[in-house]
This record gives structure tokens, sequence and C-alpha cells, in this order.
């Protein structure tokens, strides 16, 4: 066993913990030029770090920030970022000491909500995160994918540089808002670290803005990856999608209509993506458009389950009582009578039964009870109710996160 304790990191300890962090996640140190451009956007609050004789050994993080929710509300969120521990002291308990650390601060600070995006989905369900949104990645023959004549397009498409990119994207980011469930805000510090140093001056990606009757309403964020070969050296390039955000589908189709005129390219890649997005309906030949994967993409734990089931809206159908099971936080044990007309705590006798990670997994609209139940993740005490339920929880537009921490 390692004898190591775990506490919040202070002021002192942000770069050996990052540089951890970067180690954990196999790169290497941090560089002085670079600390001193993000050194500020990984603040001491909110990281957790497991030390052994005073040196750091583990390290969780995360920000605060706000998540849409199926009925149009944001509520506070945590989404957890840089977790890591270190090589030799794996599998001894450092990570659940300190992601019990976290919970337990979450919940003292009256967060409802916490996410992350999970690098091995096998470690987080154990913490009460579910699946909670999915996400497609998507691969786009060129020069053959066209748009159809009917997709209606318009405004116009510009090209910003990259002084530019960092000074106008994130105020775009904040007009088109967080309109589906599981798209989160994203504060200064993420613009720092995700975004400018990607589409800066020494970055290498491209940033397109569209702009329609209000103004502009959509952007993309792109690399151009070189694909010649001395065996195929007149072969195109393909675009790397990062980041496309849209205040509608005609802005978004416009964007798409850009990326597929692109000259000297052969491909456009997309991860990601929202899994209703109908790029593929969009062309004058689908098979154009190919889904190479569909993967877990937000991961979603209830800290206040009463809190977070009453934030959301619900279609209409009878109520439900669900019996919740939280090890880690068990205050929100206990059972729960959702309805179209809100949420209490009750002692009736549950209908459904399922863990907390399960409720993650429902909250946002994307399973099915009646799926979850079909894969063990529920137990049901009344069958009748799963149909309700599914009623209860469905969302018209897929939960997506869109924003990778």
């Amino acid at each position: 066993m390692t004898d190591f304790d775990v506490r919040p990191i202070t002021e002192e300890e942000r770069r050996s913990t990052f540089d951890l962090l970067r180690r954990a996640l196999h790169s290497l140190p941090v560089t002085d030029d670079l600390w001193a451009r993000i050194g500020e956007s990984w603040p001491a609050a909110h990281k957790f770090g497991a030390f052994e004789g005073g040196n750091p050994i583990g390290i969780v993080s995360s920000y605060d920030t706000e998540i849409a929710v199926p009925g149009g509300r944001t509520l506070p969120v945590a989404a957890v970022e840089g977790v890591g521990v270190r090589a030799d002291r794996t599998r001894r308990g450092v990570l659940s000491a300190m992601m019990a650390a976290q919970l337990a601060g979450f919940a003292a600070r009256g967060l409802p909500l916490a996410v992350l995006h999970a690098s091995e989905p096998t470690i987080y369900g154990r913490f009460g995160y579910g699946s909670a949104a999915l996400g497609k990645t998507l691969r786009v023959e060129r020069p053959a994918a066209r748009l159809h004549e009917r997709v209606a397009t318009g405004g116009d498409v510009r090209l910003l540089t990259p002084e530019e990119a960092v000074r106008e994207i994130p105020g775009l980011y904040r007009r088109i808002g967080l309109h589906r469930p599981g798209m989160i805000g994203r504060p200064e510090q993420w613009w720092t670290i995700s975004h400018d140093r990607q589409v800066g001056p020494d970055g290498g990606r491209l940033v397109a803005v569209h702009s329609g009757p209000d103004g502009d309403d959509g952007f993309v964020v792109y690399a151009a990856i070189d694909r010649r070969s001395f065996d195929s050296p007149d072969q195109g390039a393909a675009l790397d999608v990062h980041d496309l955000h849209a205040t509608g589908p005609a802005a978004r189709a416009a964007l798409w209509r850009y990326l597929l005129s692109v000259d000297l390219v052969s491909e456009v890649y997309a991860r990601h993506r929202p899994v209703d997005e109908p790029l593929a309906l969009m062309l004058t030949d689908h098979r154009h458009a190919a889904t190479l994967a569909v993967e877990d993409d937000l991961w979603l734990r209830p800290v206040d389950v009463a809190a977070a089931l009453a934030a959301r809206t619900y279609r209409a159908a009878a109520p439900v009582v669900l019996a919740v099971t939280d090890r880690l936080l068990p205050a929100n044990t206990g059972h729960y009578e959702i309805g179209p007309d809100g949420v209490r705590r009750t002692g009736a006798a549950a209908d459904l039964a399922l863990d907390v990670d399960t409720l993650g997994m429902l909250y946002l609209g994307h399973w099915a009870a009646t799926t979850l139940a079909a894969a063990g993740r529920v137990d049901v005490c009344d069958a009748a109710a799963l149909g309700r339920a599914d009623e209860l929880f469905t969302t018209t537009a897929a939960p997506w996160c869109g924003t990778h921490f």
C-alpha cells in the first residue's frame, strides 16, 4: 500500500502538478515559455492532489461553468479535466481517494451536476458518472460530396487571421448559445488552453466564420493535413474539423458547403458531431458521408439529485417513482416522483430502481429507460413504468456537448 494524503493543492504546487499531469498523459514537462503563457489558466482552485512525502503523485482538476439541460435552463456544473496518477502509483487507491474528495467538494459547494470526457470509459462509472451523450465521427469524400440544391445556405464565409480568431470566436460562441442539452459554457481558461494556442499565431488551425442577415452566426475550426507521399504525390489534403457551431441549420449548412469547396482536398473528417446532424441527407449522394464511429462523448454525474431532476423539464406522461442509490454521496439515495409538473422526494414504492451513474445516463434524454432496463442497468418493479419513463425523459434534439475539455 502507498502512504499518501489527499488535499487541495497550493499556489506553489500548480506547476509541479501540471507537470505530473503531462507525464501521466505521456507528454513532456511544461517549458518555461509555455508556462508563462498558460500558467494562469491552471489555477489552484478546485484541484485536489495526492501527495507522498510532500511530492505529488496524483491530480484531479475541474473548473466551474454552466450546462444546458432539457427544457432550456442552464445549471452550474463542474467540468472535470486534468485527471492523472503517476505511473508507479496507479492501482493503489490514489484515484479513488482523489475522486471522493472532489465529489465531496462539489457537494459542499452546492453544485448539482459534474461532467467529464472519459479517456478510459471503465474508470468513471464507479464514481457515479454515466455516459449521457454520444458523438459520431464523419468522413466525407471529396470532391464527390456536394450539398443538395435544396439545402438552404446563404450569407458569406470568411477566413479569420490568427489574431482575429483569438479575439472574435469566444464572443461568437456565447452568441450562438447553449441550445442543445449537454452543451457547456467555455470560461476564459478554456479559451486560453484549448483554443488560443491552436488558432493563434503559433498554432496550425484555421478558422472560418459565417455571416448571415443578422451578423456572424457560425464558425468552424479545422486543420489541413498533408497526405502526399512518394507513392501518392497528388493525394489531396484531409481537413480535420475540430469545432463547428452555428445558430441554425442555414449557417451550419453554409459552413459545411465551405468545407466541401476547399480545393486540393480529398476527405473531410469531423469527430464528436451530434448523432442527429443530418449531413449525409444534405448531400446529393448520402453515401459520400460515412459514419466511422459513434462514441461516448459527455459523461454526467448528478451531485445533488433532487436539484438536478427538478431543473429539467419532462414530457407529458403519468409520474414515475425512481429509487436512486448513491454510494459515494448517500444523501442522494432515496425515492423521487418525477412527472410533467415537477419532482419531489417521496415515500411511495418505487416503479424503477437504478444507481446514480445510470441516472446520469438517463438525465439528458439520449438513453431510454427501456433500453437501460434491457441492458440490466434498471431494476423494474412495475413494467408499465418503463414506457412512462421513456416519454418523460426523451428530448427532441439529441444531447451533445460540442466542447472538448
